[in-house]
């Protein structure tokens, strides 16, 4: 692996790695600092694609970002990383780091890609989709690297990922918005997460890059859903009241689509 740092992923790392993983709260994540060699995440930083060659855009009640898996329109290096974090050896080490075994990703929107978001940006605390709709796999883990140098947190906003509990009542940590951190976190049922909005000058951008994991179908695990958003306590009234109708009926309908094997 040419662009991970290799003192991340050194065996004897795994233990120490893996029982922060089981042991953080409120589920099991695991924060890394430095987690591309310096040359690497200075390129990618410096190569980073301009927002309007993402392929889709997000603004809405519960979120305001761009989101791109279309490699083909960016430098080589984002391939390169989407394929280092996809290869064998390093779903192999995510396995023994998690506890998850057989983890693999998918060379599809649902696998890997990047998120970019300027002033205004947000995205509401939420629960990912479970199975990937096409594929029939569950989805087990997230992966972001944080990509924006410099970040101003008191002028900008925090900008870094909320960590919510299962009630939605707290935040229980935040994992600040830091160059080259990288944040695994277990996808499940009640890992809510999201990040608040910010306020960016025209020259500046929340970037990051993301990576899924999945495994095959488990018995007893959750039905299909798709991403569900949740209101905030500090939430104004309105969005409270819209959020879980709109978030209903959007379940409702893809499960359905699902169902009858319809495309989403």
């Amino acid at each position: 692996m040419e662009l991970i740092n290799p003192q991340i992923v050194a065996p004897e790392q795994v233990a120490a790695r893996q029982a922060e993983f089981r042991s953080a709260r409120p589920y099991a994540h695991l924060v890394l600092d430095n987690f591309l060699k310096p040359a690497a995440v200075e390129a990618l930083n410096a190569s980073f694609p301009a927002y309007e060659l993402f392929n889709r855009k997000y603004k809405g009640l519960n979120e305001f970002k761009a989101e791109g898996s279309n490699f083909e329109d960016f430098n080589p290096l984002f391939a390169q990383l989407r394929d280092e974090l996809k290869s064998p050896e390093f779903c192999a080490w995510l396995s023994a780091v998690t506890g998850i075994d057989a983890l693999y990703s998918v060379p599809d929107a649902l696998g890997a890609g990047l998120h970019q978001g300027g002033d205004g940006s947000f995205l509401d605390v939420h629960i990912d989709f479970n199975i990937h709709a096409d594929r029939n796999i569950h989805r087990r883990i997230n992966l972001l690297i944080y990509l924006t140098k410099d970040w101003n947190a008191a002028e900008y906003g925090a900008g870094g990922t909320e960590l919510w509990n299962a009630d939605m009542s707290a935040c229980e940590r935040v994992v600040d918005f830091v160059f080259n951190r990288c944040l695994i976190f277990e996808t499940n049922e009640i890992s809510y997460h999201g990040y608040d909005r910010v306020t960016l000058p025209p020259d500046v951008m929340r970037k990051s890059f993301y990576a899924y994991y999945y495994t095959d179908l488990r018995e007893g695990a959750a039905k299909y859903h798709d991403t569900v958003f949740k209101a905030r306590p500090t939430d104004g009234r309105t969005k409270k009241l819209m959020t879980p109708v709109k978030e209903s009926l959007k379940n409702f309908v893809k499960a359905r689509l699902k169902e009858l094997g319809i495309k989403l």
